[in-house]
This record gives structure tokens, C-alpha cells and sequence, in this order.
């Protein structure tokens, strides 16, 4: 089958003749329609996590084979949680269906399980979810990256009255800045583009370029999503003491910090991933949010290369693969 492989030699490459997935028992076999270029598929190319395989975690498909007694997701458009666990009956995080915090987890191209930019892949029906009809694949592509701006709420209970700063302007604040305000949170997005700032702005999300913004320990939520050191230090000044700093992007920096404030304002840092799927769905249903003007382009699978190329320009969001209709 035709798969976006990241390989032992270290090459990216696209390949025709990769063997098809056999679905064990308890899993379903997905024809892949459509799936995304997540940072994380270019991070892996530099050597993150040491995966080798097929990559991708965002995706789209139609399930043509279960192999369970339960088909009731046969035919059915679908999306996968990215991680499934153990399954050992002694296990809390399976127990709790927090399958990411599972020691013996499997992530979707990312950590020892073959991804899903390939005609096919294979997941448990358990982490599968119907896709709602009324829901574009175009938009349904984007559930992964809105589940964990969602799971902040899961997180945290941030009241009506309490205010609330993302730092950053790519695909991960604009779909944070855009999943909380759906949801009636007061929210200011800041960053450095006026062109992304204006689409969460046309969907009523209260924006400020970086460059006019006051930094002020006024906010009661600080969502760090820049993924810089500045960006941390920054969040750090302008969150109130006894307020909550909430880290959505991985900070690896060799910069040194002064944590000094955290404890002097006795901030909560809150370090939050992956969320769970059933929300982010019904937030696409309910229409309450569009992610179609963040979409760079969609480019057939035999130009899953160029596509790549792609996702590396500067003023590029997102990047969809397009496998089958």
C-alpha cells in the first residue's frame, strides 16, 4: 500500500509497496480519507521519540474490517485517539480510559505503532469514534489537536468571570484560542501575526500583536503555547499570584530560567497534553467553531512529499494529505 514512511536510514520517504495492516483481534481496519501534518510527524524526522514507521496521528477514515464480535463501527467514518494501553485490568490509567499515561502504551506514528498516512491502519475499536454526519472530513481532521485544547476544561475549572491570555499564534493557540472560546471563556489571544490572528478574530476570539500588548500580572489563566523559553518567561509576568500557567507546548531550551516567580506568586503550572475525543466531536457538531482557514493545503498522497515541503514555510498552518474519498 501507499505509505509516508519515516525510515531506519533516517530518510522521508513515499512508498508504494509498504504490506497492509492485519487487524488483531479487538481491532478494526481503517481506510484512511484524510489526515494532517502534525509538528510532531516534522519533529520525528529530526530524531524525536526514535520512531521509525509510517507516520501521523490526525486523521480520517472509513472502518472496512473489524475483527470483534462488535461491528457496530463497521462503515462507519471514524477518528482514533492516538494512544491505546495495556489493557491489564490492574492498570489506572486504562482503568480511567487515560490511555496516554499508560506505561505500556501505544501512540499512533509516534511511539511503537505504525501511523496512519498510508491507505490503512489498524487501531482497537475502543479509542475509534464515529465522525457526526453534518461534520466535513476537512474539519472532523482537525479532532485531535481540539481535544487537547479541550482537555484544559478537563483540567481545570476556569470560572465565568476569571480571565484568560494564550501566548502564541500557530495551530496550537489559535485551536486552543478558538476551543475555549466556544466555549464562553473570556479569552485574549496574543501573537506575532496579524494575518493568523485575524482568523480567530473573524470567529469572535478577542486578539493583540505581541508587539502592542502590556505585559501585566493580570490574568488569571496563562496558556503557554509558543513553545519558546521567552514565551514560558513571559507567561510566568503576566500571571497573577495564585494563578494557574497552563503549558501546552513541550519548552526544551538549554536557556536558563528564573523559576524565582512561580513560588513568589505561588502559580500553578499545569502541564497539559492530549484530550479525549467524544468533546472535541460534539464541539464540531454543535458548528460552534471552523478550521477551514487554517488549512494551507491538500495535497493528493502521491505529493505526501511535497506537502511536507510545505508544512516547513513560515506562514503555514495546516497541511492535509488526501488518500481516498
Amino acid at each position: 500500500m501507499k505509505a509516508v514512511v519515516f525510515d531506519k536510514d533516517k530518510q522521508l520517504k513515499f512508498v508504494t509497496d509498504y504490506a497492509k495492516p492485519v487487524p488483531k483481534k479487538g481491532e478494526a481496519l481503517v481506510r484512511v480519507t484524510m489526515a494532517g501534518i502534525c509538528n510532531t510527524d516534522y519533529e520525528i524526522t529530526k530524531g524525536y521519540m526514535g520512531y521509525v514507521g509510517i507516520l501521523g496521528h490526525e486523521v480520517v477514515g472509513i472502518v472496512e474490517e473489524i475483527n470483534d464480535e462488535d461491528k457496530s463501527l463497521l462503515g462507519k467514518r471514524v477518528v482514533p485517539e492516538i494512544s491505546y494501553g495495556c489493557k491489564d485490568p490492574d492498570c489506572e490509567w486504562c482503568g480511567k480510559k487515560l490511555y496516554r499515561h499508560c506505561p505500556n502504551r501505544h501512540t499512533l506514528g509516534i511511539w511503537q505503532k505504525d501511523g496512519c498516512m498510508a491507505e490503512y491502519f489498524t487501531m482497537p475499536i475502543e479509542v475509534l469514534f464515529e465522525v457526526p454526519e453534518n461534520v466535513p472530513t476537512k474539519q472532523a481532521v482537525f479532532v485531535e489537536p481540539l481535544a487537547a485544547a479541550c482537555e484544559i476544561l478537563e483540567q481545570l475549572h476556569i470560572k465565568p468571570f476569571e480571565k484568560v491570555v494564550i501566548l502564541g499564534d500557530g495551530k496550537l493557540g489559535l485551536i486552543t484560542a478558538l476551543a475555549l472560546n466556544a466555549q464562553n471563556i473570556d479569552v485574549l489571544l496574543v501573537g506575532k501575526h496579524q494575518n493568523k490572528l485575524d482568523i480567530a478574530k473573524a470567529q469572535g476570539v478577542q486578539t493583540q500583536l505581541l508587539q502592542e500588548f502590556k505585559v501585566e500580572k493580570i490574568y488569571d489563566v496563562v496558556v503557554e503555547a509558543t513553545g519558546t523559553a521567552g514565551g514560558f518567561e513571559t507567561a510566568m509576568a503576566l500571571t497573577k499570584p495564585r494563578g494557574v500557567l497552563v503549558l501546552k507546548s513541550t519548552v526544551a531550551s538549554g536557556k536558563e530560567l528564573n523559576l524565582a516567580p512561580i513560588v513568589i506568586d505561588e502559580i500553578t503550572v499545569l502541564g497539559s497534553r492530549c484530550g479525549q475525543f467524544p468533546a472535541a466531536l460534539r464541539l464540531l457538531k454543535s458548528g460552534k467553531v471552523d478550521f477551514s482557514p487554517m488549512i494551507s493545503g491538500i495535497y493528493p498522497a502521491d505529493k505526501s512529499l511535497e506537502a511536507f515541503e510545505k508544512n516547513k514555510e513560515k506562514d503555514t498552518l495546516k497541511v492535509l494529505i488526501e488518500f481516498s474519498k
